[in-house]
This record gives C-alpha cells, sequence and structure tokens, in this order.
C-alpha cells in the first residue's frame, strides 16, 4: 500500500535572498502565476538573511517571520554574497537543514562547483523570459513541496 501524499493544501514559506527588487517581483509573480500558493519573503543580502532567521537585528521582534521551506539565493550580492552566505548558512546547526536552490545568473563552472561543495541543494540559472521563469518556479516548487518531504521546521522558526 502507497504512502499517502503531503498535503498541498499546507502554505509553504519561501525566502529568497536576492538584492535585485525586479528579481524579487518576477519570482513572486511567476510563482502566483504557476498557481503556487507560497508565502514568498525577500531579504537584500546574507546578513539581512541571517537576521531573519535568527530573529536579529531589524527582525528581533513584533515581526512575522515564518521559517522557510525553501530559499532561492543569489550570488551576486553586496555586504555578504551567495557563496558566503551559503557557506555559513550550511555550517550553521540551526539552519542548515534548509533546503537552498541557488537561483543566479552566473554559468560559471566554478561557482557551480563551489555551491554543491558548500552544501547547496541545487543551482540554478535564472531564466531571461517570463513563462520560463514560470516553468522553472513550478518544477522547482512541484519537486520541493509535492514530491519530497521536508525536516521538520525549527523550533523557533
Amino acid at each position: 500500500m502507497q504512502e499517502p501524499m503531503p498535503s498541498n493544501a499546507q502554505r509553504r514559506t519561501v525566502l529568497m535572498v536576492d538584492d535585485d527588487a525586479e528579481d524579487c517581483l518576477l519570482v513572486r509573480d511567476a510563482l502566483r502565476e504557476a498557481g503556487r500558493s507560497c508565502d514568498v519573503r525577500f531579504v537584500r543580502d546574507g546578513e539581512e538573511m541571517f537576521d531573519y532567521l535568527l530573529h536579529t537585528g531589524e527582525y528581533c521582534q513584533g515581526r512575522d517571520v515564518p521559517w522557510p521551506d525553501l530559499i532561492l539565493l543569489d550570488l551576486k550580492m553586496p555586504r555578504k554574497d551567495g557563496l558566503e552566505t551559503l557557506g555559513e548558512l550550511k555550517a550553521d546547526p540551526r539552519c542548515r537543514r534548509i533546503p537552498v536552490v541557488v537561483l543566479t545568473t552566473s554559468t560559471a563552472e566554478s561557482d557551480v562547483e563551489f555551491c554543491y561543495s558548500l552544501g547547496a541543494n541545487s543551482y540554478v540559472t535564472k531564466p531571461s523570459g517570463f513563462r520560463e521563469l514560470v516553468e522553472l518556479l513550478d518544477v522547482l516548487s512541484g519537486y520541493w513541496f509535492d514530491v519530497v518531504l521536508l525536516p521538520p521546521k525549527a523550533q523557533d522558526g
């Protein structure tokens, strides 16, 4: 007998780490267009991501900060770039179980290799068109939210 699939009705939280506001809005709109009912949160760089995850800085109190089910991480950002952010995230026992999809414009083999060595769960190049972005995010969210079993959320998340 097959195990029942997890309920699709559960609203998932996606944390997008990207300093490009237009890319963030495109991802939000593409997920909506794909029919994915995700709560999409945005932070501008790795430093803000850790404030969000650890409830420090501007996220220390009084803000709704749901623990993410998935992180979409850009590589090219100010202050703390994606490579440094990924390394610190996967080294932190509080955060390392969160699946991370690197979503970036870089196709450099060295970036791909380094991201996987740091613990990235997937590496995807940002498509150039909106239709392609909708298709990509439909596949990604379908995989991460409908197919795989995700770890339980953090106690304080």
